[in-house]
């Protein structure tokens, strides 16, 4: 039986709960920012942006964003917002990532790799063109369609300047989520990928579809909806690959956990901006973790944004006309894609 005084004291272990909770939650700035420009719409469903830097001219950069549908396409977007370039007939375009001075034909060149979800297969453009030179029989997971693939990230060893993608699929195993592919070109100029491990946890609850790599730090991150952000190595060679380093980003989330992006402040600080999808913001978190601990990353700021459940985002420091300070891209469920100024999501509070 439960007295009076039990009532009372479970009282006052709630309200120094939801106290401490509640002052917890005031040491986190949160802001509201507005994009700067949305793009112009694609015709079914937006998905993923990256952003293509242009190696001479900045002002010729472009945002490269998919349109996830049986009859989808990739996208080419300049910085006001324009299409500027289109490539059809692709069935269901999921997630899209780039990397630069990957040797084909010759030369060095920049790419955009793709998930096609209805093919099980990645395909590889040529940038800025937008033009596919894989020979389409890039498969991924052996073609299991219960796996098929979402979404993708390249990983640039600087060791070696070997290419490696990331690839998640629609769902998993508890155990080996992720596939890592080696990419290249061999002397027919034909592309190839060569798997180098199956590897991260999966809580089972949703599904994982966003991946962030930081080529500098060598660490691959990845969304595991309505559980967490998980991080491991990146590179399949080091001695602790398989081993996840972090766990975070584990509440305070609406419900889905989405894109994530990585801001390089220097070559070993800036920050990880994951979406919140339902509730329409984005959490930052501190790139080099805290002091002592370069894998606990605890909340900086939170972002209120105009985007409508945002699935992808992607972000620069790279100086754009407009974005001094760089840009942040990210999807919005209306078919289109906003960019905003770094500055203004810094604030006060990250500089």
């Amino acid at each position: 039986m439960i007295n009076l005084n039990t009532f009372h004291i479970i009282g006052l272990i709630l309200l120094i709960t939801k106290g401490c909770n509640e002052s917890t939650q005031e040491k986190i700035p949160i802001s509201t920012v507005n994009p700067l420009v949305i793009t112009d719409t694609v015709k079914w469903d937006s998905d993923d942006p990256a952003i293509w830097i242009h190696p001479t001219d900045p002002s010729k950069s472009l945002i490269i964003g998919t349109d996830k549908h049986q009859d989808g396409a990739l996208y080419a977007f300049d910085l006001k917002g324009k299409i500027v370039k289109i490539h059809k007939n692709l069935e269901r375009p999921n997630n899209v990532d780039i990397a630069y001075g990957f040797s084909f034909n010759g030369e060095l060149i920049d790419i955009a790799v793709v998930t096609e979800r209805l093919e099980q297969r990645v395909r590889v453009f040529k940038l800025p063109e937008l033009e596919l030179i894989d020979g389409g029989d890039l498969i991924v997971f052996n073609g299991n369609t219960e796996r098929a693939p979402m979404g993708i990230a390249t990983y640039k060893r600087e060791s070696d300047n070997l290419f490696f993608i990331f690839v998640s699929g629609k769902s998993g195993p508890e155990e080996g989520y992720l596939a890592q592919y080696l990419l290249e070109s061999n002397e027919q100029n034909n592309i190839r990928m060569k798997e180098v491990r199956q590897f991260g946890k999966y809580s089972g609850k949703q599904e994982i579809e966003a991946i962030a790599v930081d080529d500098k730090l060598g660490f691959v991150y990845y969304s595991d909806e309505t559980a967490g952000v998980r991080k491991y190595h990146a590179d399949p060679d080091n001695p602790d690959a398989d081993r996840e380093l972090a766990f975070f980003a584990i509440e305070g989330f609406a419900a889905d956990h989405e894109g994530i992006s990585i801001y390089n402040k220097t070559d070993t600080t800036g920050y990880i901006v994951v979406s919140d999808q339902q509730a329409n913001q984005f959490w930052i978190f501190p790139r080099e973790g805290t002091p002592g601990n370069p894998h606990q990353h605890h909340t900086l700021k939170i972002i209120k944004a105009a985007t409508v459940f945002s699935d992808g985002n992607e972000v620069t420091n790279i100086p754009l006309p407009g974005f001094p300070k760089g840009l942040f891209v990210a999807m919005s469920d209306d078919k289109t894609f906003q960019y905003y100024s770094w500055d203004d999501i810094a604030g006060n509070d990250l500089f």
